[in-house]
């Protein structure tokens, strides 16, 4: 669900309870649509988010890391300019409004003391950030010019103006009897009736309050009895006075442990079991949104890597598929050896200046016509076949050979293509860059920092007590493989599929049979087929791997293995991880 205006100002609360007199020591945008403040106080530093994803759009302090680009976007170096070293003074909210200003007190150009406004408009799919200074926009996160909005532009100079109104009116503006008279005038079911009677809460709150007067009913709101119009006024105020008090942060789940709901006030209609209250609203924005977020962030930083990849897998598909056309086309090379020979057999009936000629195939015992080249001798034509046939053989052994090499070029891309869709943040990413780089791919590809130390690999300890390392990408895959690993250690990766090379390091000892099967789903988890099952996975001691010269990174050869068919538990990668 989206963040409403109840809970926002909650939210809001809470920070300029925290927040207020901070200065901004740092300023940040990790992606194109969030900003990061590191705020000081007298003694703690705080880090706040402030979100203009339309799909979460928030403001809340936050615990995670986040990878900055190398160069920073406009919008932060213009934060940077006017809002560095500012101190906080207000955090305020326009009633019913998903719009909360900051207000900070910073020193411009001339060493004046100017208030710098940043107003976090977090109102879905119009979600923005827009810095105002005298009531006039320096500019915005997204700026809104009279092409995308003929009614509220968003651009640098312009004054800044509230967006219109709806002409409901707020949740906490009328009594819950006049709310409850409002929804009794449509034609509803009565969660409906309420959201469409008042704005400022989302519809949660309105299924809440219909839950806890009318239970699972599903009525129409203008067929209320007195007593059930009684009742729902009760629940409407039990929730203002849940809010008055400064709410309870409360998110439901569902069956899988994936938050569903979000509120200020306890969600009974999921079932007490299926609900968890949190400290504070930061927490609770932060882990209905963590998931959803990381996974959009890595999104965005791997998009234009994403894309060149699948281009180069197309064209290499494309291209093995015109040369399987030519190398069809070249086997039947044999039609021009037998015109050659039929040419050199029938010397004595051609003159120079013939267009073709009609003799008798004595392979098929039939009359053929074989075109000639008027400008050739009769020895010439004969020889122009052979010719011809050679050449067709000569192509036909380089198709080959070309084939062979086009399918293992496939073969590693659709890996990189994996790693690509898998990757775990900007260093996974900028390590596969330089792989690429390292192959011809990407020609202008600059490594940025050649003192970042490479991640290392996944390791995982398994029930009996072994040490597994797994792959992060075709470089790692490489260096656990060939270097890491020893002849006696074990190594297993799924059959003829893009996935990560999983060793299981036995120091020498034997390794069980419950270790073995930890480790093959390790594979299977840890490659494009973690959702199959019984997945193939091959398995073979080191000392049978070996990789030659010709050989993309990350792939290897192998004789001597097993195979083992697996159905992963997606549980197993946190029950074994170190």
């Amino acid at each position: 669900m989206a963040l409403d205006a109840a809970t926002l100002a909650l939210c809001a609360r809470e920070l300029k309870t925290t927040l207020l007199d901070s200065r901004i020591d740092k300023i940040f945008e990790p992606t194109r649509d969030e900003v990061l403040l590191l705020l000081r106080t007298r003694t703690d530093t705080y880090r706040l988010l402030l979100s203009a994803r339309s799909g979460s759009a928030r403001v809340c302090l936050t615990g995670e890391s986040f990878e900055n680009p190398a160069t920073p976007p406009g919008f932060c170096m213009l934060l940077r300019k006017h809002l560095a070293g500012g101190r906080l003074l207000d955090i305020r909210m326009e009633p019913g409004e998903r719009i909360v200003f900051f207000d900070f007190q910073c020193v411009n150009e001339m060493g004046d003391l100017v208030k710098n406004t940043l107003a976090a408009e977090l109102m879905g799919r119009y979600s923005n950030l827009v810095l105002v200074q005298d009531g006039r926009i320096l500019d915005a996160l997204k700026r809104v010019d009279f092409e995308d909005s003929a009614i509220r532009q968003l651009l640098p100079g312009l004054p800044y103006t509230m967006p219109p109104r709806p002409a409901r009116p707020d949740f906490f503006s009328v009594s819950s009897a006049a709310l409850v008279a409002l929804a009794m005038q449509k034609d509803l079911p009565v969660a409906d009736a309420l959201m469409k009677s008042c704005g400022g809460v989302g519809p949660v709150v309105c299924r809440e309050a219909a839950f806890r007067a009318l239970g699972d009913s599903h009525r129409p709101a203008n067929e209320l009895t007195a007593a059930e119009q009684s009742a729902l006024a009760a629940a409407l105020d039990a929730i203002r006075d849940d809010h008055a008090a400064g709410g309870v942060p409360t998110a439901a789940a569902a069956p899988d442990g994936r938050p569903v709901e979000f509120s200020f006030t306890a969600l009974t209609q999921y079932g007490p079991d299926a609900c968890r209250t949190y400290p504070d609203f930061s927490a609770l924005l932060e882990d209905y949104y963590a998931v959803k977020d990381r996974a959009e962030r890595l999104r965005q930083k791997s998009r234009d890597l994403l894309k060149t990849v699948r281009n180069l897998h197309e064209r290499a598909v494309r291209k093995q598929a015109a040369r399987t056309e030519e190398l069809a086309q070249s086997e039947a090379s044999d039609e021009l050896r037998i015109k050659g020979e039929l040419v050199q057999a029938n010397l004595w009936q051609i003159e120079r200046g013939m267009a073709s000629v009609t003799v008798d195939n004595y392979y098929t015992g039939q009359k053929e016509t074989i075109p000639l080249d008027v400008r050739l001798s009769p020895s010439g034509n004969a020889q122009k076949y052979f010719k011809e046939y050679k050449k067709k053989q000569t192509a036909a052994k380089m198709l080959a050979r070309l084939l062979e090499e086009g399918a293992r070029e496939i073969e590693y891309l659709e890996t990189v293509v994996y790693e690509v869709e898998t990757a775990s943040g900007e260093q996974a990413l900028g390590e596969i860059r330089a792989e690429l780089k390292s192959q011809g791919y990407l020609k202008y590809y600059k490594v940025r920092d050649k003192k970042q130390k490479p991640a290392d690999f996944f390791r995982y300890r398994s029930t009996d007590g072994f040490l597994i390392l797994v792959g992060r990408n075709n470089a790692q895959n490489d260096k656990l493989t060939l270097h890491t690993a020893r002849g006696r250690d074990l190594w297993f990766h799924v059959k003829n599929a893009p996935g990560s090379h999983t060793v299981v390091i036995s120091e020498g000892q034997p390794i069980p049979d419950s270790t073995r099967e930890e480790a093959a789903q390790l594979a299977v988890l840890h490659s494009s087929q973690a959702g199959g099952a019984k997945v193939p996975v091959d398995y073979t001691f080191v000392r049978n791997i070996r990789k030659t010269g010709d050989l993309k990174p990350g792939m290897v050869l192998y004789d001597t293995y097993e195979t083992a068919y697996i159905t992963p538990d997606p549980a197993l990668r946190e029950k074994l991880r170190v």
